[in-house]
């Protein structure tokens, strides 16, 4: 008895552990393009669903495609409404685990040939590079997924009578919610729903569990899959949280809507409908109440999205409010989370400069004296993330873009130092001819150009410089004005060079920061 449970444990352990190393390659073998994809197809939240459940499928993981999504949220990409529907999405495509488990890991037993293939595939993990060793850590996953299955199968068969139906919460009301909250506790620990149901597949083909007693406790697993990210997010993002809260939402929600239906679910399910197999039966009742629950979620997707962005207000903006500890795990939305920060302080900076450089009557100086506090942490943040983000690489658009945010972060701090200068921005501001072409300079931080654009103006506005530079020379050997005014004329002179130069290489920068294919922030929320 006491060797099978151990065996029990240590099968569990191995799925565990299986199911982790295969999503990890699964999500760096689907790189970039699967996110370029998971962008494009969220516009509305029906089709945030279907992207979301086929994405999940793919990568066999809802939290990784959960990450991806706030990632999209904390960059302005995606909006909070269809960030939702990925979420629906990802509650359906993350059932396809529960399906390959049934209809291949129980039924054809590929524990024993799963070892030969674990060997090659752990020395294609070990001795290769690149791809062919991501490939070899997914069909290694897959293979320890597999063994551990069968060794679980192996230990019930070994412990009859240790657990029996009777012995668990009867078929009552008070029973099935001890049940539900049995597997949101299981779910929570193991910190995966699929190897929730995989367990109770298990307990459930060795008759250890009945069919309705099996269905309570997914129906809890899938709660307690949540809870995790809730814990994550608690340190996170407004977008983090909300998404954290609004999946702990729909799978409450869910639970509360198909629990009641269980005596009628039941018997078309178990027995009648597909014949004596409940361990089918059961991925179909995990598959189709996650279907109900987004069928019932998405009219009124809205009206959810209200409800949160009450349940978890807005808190004070700062500019790193992107840098989400979580995204870390994800090197594009990572980058994206960057490049949101970058624009934040760009025109965080660009608008302190209006205010300053606009004429007397609205000129204001107090965004520029509460600028330093701002941008210089918002910049030490971002400086702290890209330390310690990692690019494989194998992704060479992603070693670019971080580059180019390397050079954005130089860009920001020496345009920090700039808005210190208050003697030539009060120059700037008070002279009829430099007024104009300083505000088309700061102007073009507020709100990001086209990088020809940008440079276009950067060689107007140097040009007039040298022009005005000569000419105030000029005019001291004339005697109009004084060498203290020759002075104080090339300081501001200069200043408006080299800020006009800083405006040309962030917008340059910015739009390599962005990644390909996506449009530049433009606010600095």
């Amino acid at each position: 008895m006491t060797g099978g449970m151990l065996g029990f444990l240590g099968g569990i352990g191995l799925l565990l552990f299986g199911m982790e190393t295969l999503t990890a390659a699964l999500r760096e073998l689907a790189g970039e393009g699967l996110r370029g994809w998971l962008m494009r197809m969220t516009r509305t939240p029906l089709r945030g669903v279907v992207t979301g459940a086929v994405i999940t499928a793919l990568v066999q993981s809802s939290s990784a495609v959960t990450v991806m999504t706030i990632g999209f949220v904390g960059a302005g990409i995606l909006g909070f409404g269809q960030a939702l529907g990925v979420l629906y999405g990802a509650n359906i495509g993350t059932t396809a685990t529960g399906w390959i488990i049934a209809m291949v890991g129980m039924k054809l037993q590929l524990g024993t040939l799963a070892l030969p293939l674990l060997f090659v595939a752990a020395l294609a993990g070990i001795l290769g590079e690149g791809r062919m060793a991501r490939l070899g850590r997914m069909v290694a996953g897959l293979s320890l997924l597999f063994i551990g299955l069968d060794m679980m199968q192996a230990a019930m068969a070994g412990m009859d009578g240790l657990i029996t139906p009777d012995r668990l919460p009867g078929d009552s009301w008070s029973g099935r919610i001890l049940l539900v909250g049995i597997g949101l506790v299981l779910s929570a620990l193991m910190q995966s729903s699929s190897a929730g149901v995989a367990l109770a597949l298990v307990l459930l083909g060795s008759g250890a569990i009945s069919f309705l007693q099996a269905a309570a406790m997914v129906i809890g697993m899938n709660i307690g899959t949540t809870l995790t990210g809730l814990l994550v997010s608690l340190g996170g993002g407004i977008g983090m949280r909300r998404t954290a809260v609004a999946n702990v939402l729909f799978n409450a929600g869910t639970a509360i809507l198909v629990l009641p239906l269980l005596d009628l679910v039941a018997p078309v399910l178990d027995g009648s409908f597909i014949g004596n197999d409940g361990q089918t039966a059961l991925v179909l009742f995990h598959t189709g109440f996650n279907l109900l629950g987004t069928l019932v979620f998405l009219p009124l997707t809205a009206s959810f999205s209200r409800l949160v962005e009450r349940l978890v207000p807005d808190r004070p903006v700062t500019l790193a409010t992107a840098l989400e500890p979580d995204l870390l795990s994800d090197p594009g939305s990572a980058l994206d989370a960057a490049a949101r920060v970058v624009s934040a302080i760009a025109h965080a900076t660009g608008t302190a400069l209006q205010a300053a450089l606009a004429p007397a009557d609205r000129r204001d100086l107090r965004p520029l004296a509460a600028l330093p506090a701002q941008a210089d942490a918002g910049r030490k943040a971002l400086e702290t993330w890209l330390a310690q983000l990692r690019i494989p690489t194998d992704r060479p658009a992603d070693l670019e873009r971080m580059t180019a945010l390397m050079h954005l972060t130089d860009h920001l701090a020496r345009l920090s130092a700039r808005t210190r200068e208050l003697d030539r921005i009060a120059h700037l501001a008070d002279s009829q001819r430099l007024s104009r072409p300083a505000q088309a300079v700061v102007a073009a931080l507020v709100r990001p150009r086209d990088p020809a654009k940008a440079e276009r103006l950067t060689d107007r506005v140097q040009g007039f410089v040298r022009r005005r530079r000569h000419g105030a020379m000029l005019r001291e050997h004339a005697g109009l004005i004084d060498l203290s005014g020759v002075f104080r004329e090339t300081d501001a002179l200069r200043w408006l060079d080299r800020v006009a130069d800083h405006a040309e290489r962030i917008a340059h920068y910015r739009r390599i920061a962005e990644g390909p294919g996506k449009a530049p922030h433009v606010t600095g929320g």
